[in-house]
């Protein structure tokens, strides 16, 4: 083949992605002169990737199988526009063989590796039987080419259970369930294949034993078109949650130098196995004793920046002079490890109910400064829409310090410091996780959060004094900024009077918790607060940055909040508290969806269908599939009945708190 095809310099770049990753390429793409272009569905019209770039082009409707994923549609919007190379990002078609051969096939430099590379390493089952050839130690598995029900069960019955069922195409956690018993075998197949369809347009599984306490280890490793390989040291992911990684760090704090240098040379070889050029990540499991090859990402990761701040290299412009047909800039020896970084995934899902994806409109979107080995990697912004249709990734918040604990308290401050309003966030999750004993002591394994999930995700403790003060004070403050704004009004200065003092009660409230009363006495002389018997000299002062100083009794705090008719976001010292300002006028009213209908929790598409009319329900019984943010969610009877009636069928799109079915209690049976 002509090697000049494949590598070559271009101007004009195509993502073909969205969210963070593409904001990501933008950048560094802009920053070496190249022209960009983005492509983007109906639900991104106005998505931060969009704006980013020099240009953008429509792709089709929200669904990712008719936009992100259309092959043809992303070959046409490089030919509209000029585009004469294509970055793919991770996920969507960034492992997707034909997608590479068709850029190929358009004039069109693929960034990444060849078709007959993702072909041999992109599979899991592939690259299995490579390496299994090659004498790399594997996990025990089926990786055949096999698909039918009989032939996997047969698999899983000589591996032994539990096993892992795994999409061969796959990754995120998308297509992945664990199966302990044969009789949960043939359902996790039907949803595991499902799935992976949905998400990467491939449903061919692969099964493997499930390591029991397993670590995972990943080692970045890219390779130019003159034959050189390199690997940028390790990474360890065994924090995941369904198979998704949620931390990540670089080094590994679990192999001492002989190991690194070990598993970094296996890498090493095992990409050489098919002579690959680009970046990727060879992704190992160990059991604490051996280390066994699981998969390549035949890809550039979510977790990369990690890499970066360890090595000073930025991935995306190699892969982009690998692209050019340059030489890799340096060589192994030349690629020092220096201090320790770490990473957090900040999702739009609600941990206190069992991560269910949040959708809505960014009200609000605060991060740090990205400087003290802090950085931000975003694809999202005040007034973003978050849709159903795609991952629910928003951000990842990357801290690098000389110490994995001094990176770790980095990365905690930096979360603590992050606010995203509108939607729901993993964000208090995330800092309950860097912050545990057992991952400051690196005593964790791929089944940590599920063990400690409880604790986890523990909802925030009650308000106290100073959080009710705060809210008093954001209400004050907030008020005075409108006053200002009026060219007459008297209320210039927080307590203006003109003689005398004035008192003014707030009531408040933390969910379905009870009302709390705050008094504030004001006007001549020093302002006072009261909650209960408790007495407070208050004062506040604006704060650099966001937020406001609160001082009670002499002692001074700093408060951010964010107040949203009479909801109020605070976060103080104790963490973040969402209050509701009760109205004083009253008149206030809660709406209640009746016990006995089943609604849709978010935007979703109904892909399943698991019980009939008429059907008698056990509390827990499965009833249908949802599809939202490419994950599944199944939704289950609230308690023992007659499933009375279906209201939808499968394939149908609904909306969130659309009635899907009905249920008739048991005792009214």
């Amino acid at each position: 083949m002509d090697r000049s095809k494949l590598y070559r310099r271009f101007r004009t770049l195509l993502i073909a992605n969205r969210g963070e990753i593409a904001c990501r390429v933008i950048r560094s793409g802009r920053a070496m002169g190249l022209r960009t272009v983005a492509v983007y569905s109906e639900a991104d019209r106005d998505a931060m990737h969009v704006a980013m770039a020099d240009e953008a082009v429509l792709l089709g409707p929200a669904r990712a199988r008719d936009s992100y994923l259309n092959i043809e549609r992303v070959i046409e919007a490089a030919r509209l526009t000029g585009a004469e190379a294509v970055h793919p990002g991770y996920g969507f078609l960034s492992e997707n063989a034909e997608f590479a051969q068709a850029c190929l096939n358009a004039g069109l430099v693929f960034v990444g590796p060849t078709a007959e590379m993702m072909t041999a390493m992109g599979s899991k089952s592939g690259s299995k039987a490579l390496m299994e050839k090659a004498g790399v130690p594997l996990v025990p598995g089926y990786h055949g080419e096999a698909q039918d029900e009989a032939t996997l069960a047969k698999a899983a019955d000589k591996i032994g259970f539990p096993v892992l069922v795994k999409a061969s195409a796959g990754g995120g956690g998308r297509g992945m369930r664990v199966v302990n018993s044969a009789a949960e075998l043939s359902a996790a197949i039907v949803s595991a294949k499902r799935e992976a369809k949905a998400a990467f347009g491939d449903d061919r599984m692969l099964i493997e034993k499930f390591v029991q306490n397993p670590r995972h280890i990943e080692v970045q490793i890219i390779g130019d078109s003159h034959g050189n390989l390199l690997s940028l040291w390790e990474r360890e992911c065994t924090l995941q949650r369904r198979h998704q990684k949620v931390i990540e760090e670089a080094p590994s704090p679990t192999l001492d130098a002989t190991q690194r240098e070990a598993v970094c040379a296996a890498a090493r070889k095992a990409a050489a196995a098919v002579n690959y050029v680009g970046a990727g990540t060879i992704e190992f499991v160990s059991d604490g004793k051996e280390v066994f090859f699981i998969e390549m990402n035949t890809r550039l990761q979510v977790e990369h920046p990690v890499t970066e701040l360890i090595t000073g290299v930025d991935l995306v412009e190699w892969q982009l002079r690998v692209a050019f047909g340059e030489k890799l800039p340096l060589a192994q020896n030349e690629i020092k490890l220096d201090g320790h970084a770490i990473e957090a995934r900040v999702y739009a899902e609600n941990p206190q109910k069992n991560f269910m994806p949040s959708v809505g409109r960014i009200r609000t979107w605060r991060t740090p400064d990205a400087v003290d080995g802090l950085r931000i990697d975003a694809g999202y912004r005040d007034g973003d829409a978050v849709s159903p249709y795609y991952d629910a990734m928003l951000a990842k918040v990357i801290a690098w310090a000389p110490t994995r604990q001094a990176a770790i308290e980095r990365l905690n401050r930096g979360l603590e410091e992050t606010d995203v309003r509108g939607i729901i966030t993993n964000i208090p999750f995330l800092s309950a996780l860097v912050t545990h004993p057992h991952v400051r002591a690196n005593t964790i394994d791929t089944g940590f959060i599920e063990r400690e999930l409880k604790k986890l995700t523990e909802a925030s403790s009650e308000p106290g004094d100073l959080e009710l003060c705060a809210a008093v004070a954001a209400i004050v403050n907030d008020e005075q900024k409108a006053a200002r704004r009026e060219a007459h009004s008297p209320w210039q200065t927080f307590g203006w009077m003109p003689v005398g003092q004035r008192q003014r009660v707030f009531s408040f409230r933390q969910g379905q918790g009870p009302e709390q009363k705050v008094m504030l006495r004001y006007g001549n002389g020093p302002s006072t607060i009261s909650i209960g018997k408790h007495q407070f000299v208050f004062a506040t002062s604006p704060a650099e940055g966001e937020g406001f100083d609160l001082t009670l009794d002499g002692m001074k705090s700093r408060v951010t909040a964010v107040i949203e008719g009479h909801e109020l976001y605070l976060r103080t010292r104790n963490g973040r508290f969402e209050l509701h300002w009760v109205d004083p006028f009253g008149g206030e009213t809660e709406e209640h969806v009746g016990e006995d209908k089943i609604v849709a929790p978010l935007p979703g598409t109904v892909v399943a269908l698991l019980a009939e009319e008429g059907a008698t329900l056990e509390k827990g019984a499965a009833i249908l599939t949802l599809e939202v943010m490419k994950m599944e969610q199944t939704l289950r009877a609230p308690f023992a009945g007659v499933l009375k009636k279906i209201r939808c069928k499968v394939g149908d799109i609904v909306g969130e708190g659309v009635e899907l079915a009905e249920i008739e209690p048991a005792a009214a049976s």
